[in-house]
């Protein structure tokens, strides 16, 4: 058949192949058939890259990659070389039944070339209640590592999912050999999640980044993280559960102990001796800032106030309060003074009473040594 828009030999194509395997599936399969030259000993086909071009050139390297591989799922086809987009080459080995005998194919005409369907795809019917797969599918099959158990579990759903459809179909062994093998890859997809889940060992550490996540960004003690790893280690191999995620379950439990434990410094009743940096907490500030004293004069005291109780090596059960009373009672005193009238000489040599300064009843060193406050 000649013509300026056919001027090549067209594919023939099985209408029914097309309806069973899909589209594309039955036009590389015909244009692989046709390669199969007559009185062949071996069903086995070659494509190079120039092959490829010249007969399947409507396809992208990767589209033939995927066909090729379907007609292998279905059982059409073995691929026997690397993958197309790789190695530039397509060898396959046509399954049994694919192409009519060598024999019978010399001198029959095209139309009774076409490639005709593997037994897989022989029965045009709806499934049968007692639909087995024959032994030929079964080997298909074991070729993917699936064992014999599974396929023998994929079989009542499958049969009974097709019975209640009631659809007819040339090919329920190429359609059960697509079910194992989904079913399959689900299963096994599944078994490597769970292979990732593992129990807490004895050795167990936090990751680096978790630590670093836990001190550095938290501001948690590193030595309450280090404190905390053998309670976690113990909780979680005594409950004997596994997971992916124990450093995401260590931050939370020392974010939860931490607070419990900040918490409880805080609220903690049990007199102690003051520490070096002891600084008062934002409620004192807050506390004195009602009461209008000035903020600045506060801060000026704590140094003195620390050395103090430093040195006195006395308990207390609040040193917040300590230091309220402290400061409020500085601030009263200097008010007190600033308050006091001053006597001064006049010109006149007699005394006038005024309040720009303040009179000391008392000596300096009587001032500088004074620890009232402190009782």
């Amino acid at each position: 058949m000649t013509s300026t828009l056919l001027p090549e030999k067209p594919l023939l194509l099985s209408p029914s192949l097309a309806a069973t395997i899909g589209l594309e599936e039955a036009i590389m399969l015909c244009a692989l058939g046709e390669l199969v030259l007559p009185g062949q000993a071996q069903d086995t086909v070659c494509l190079n890259a120039a092959g490829a071009a010249e007969r399947l050139g409507f396809w992208r390297p990767e589209d033939v990659q995927r066909i090729s591989k379907n007609l292998q799922e279905q059982g059409l086809i073995e691929l026997l070389s690397p993958p197309f987009t790789s190695s530039g080459e397509l060898r396959v080995r046509l399954a049994a039944g694919v192409i009519a005998a060598p024999s019978a194919a010399v001198n029959a005409p095209i139309a009774a070339r076409r490639p005709a369907p593997s037994p897989a795809l022989r029965q045009s019917n709806t499934i049968g209640a007692q639909w087995q797969p024959d032994s030929e599918l079964m080997a298909q099959i074991a070729q993917y590592n699936i064992p014999d158990y599974f396929i023998r579990q994929q079989l009542p759903e499958f049969v009974t999912y097709w019975r209640e459809r009631g659809e007819s179909h040339h090919a329920w062994g190429a359609k059960f050999l697509k079910h194992v093998v989904r079913q399959w890859r689900e299963h096994e997809t599944g078994l490597f999640k769970r292979d990732q889940d593992v129990a807490l060992q004895d050795n167990w550490r936090p990751s680096p980044d978790a630590m670093q996540l836990l001190v550095r960004n938290a501001n948690i003690n590193q030595a309450f993280v280090e404190d905390a790893i053998p309670e976690f280690v113990l909780y979680w191999r005594e409950r004997g559960d596994v997971g992916r995620t124990w450093n995401s379950k260590f931050i939370q439990h020392v974010k939860r102990q931490w607070a419990r434990y900040t918490s409880a410094l805080e609220h903690d009743t049990a007199p102690q001796r003051i520490a070096p940096d002891w600084q008062p907490s934002r409620d004192v500030y807050d506390v004195l800032k009602l009461a209008n004293i000035n903020l600045d004069f506060a801060r000026q005291q704590v140094p003195e106030f620390v050395l103090f109780w430093r040195d006195s090596n006395q308990l207390n059960a609040s040193w917040n309060t300590k230091f309220l009373q402290h400061v409020k009672h500085h601030w009263a005193r200097q008010h007190a003074l600033n308050a006091q009238p001053t006597q001064v000489h006049n010109h006149a040599g007699q005394q006038q009473t005024t309040a720009t300064s303040a009179t000391r009843d008392r000596s300096l060193i009587q001032d500088l040594t004074d620890r009232s406050w402190a009782s």
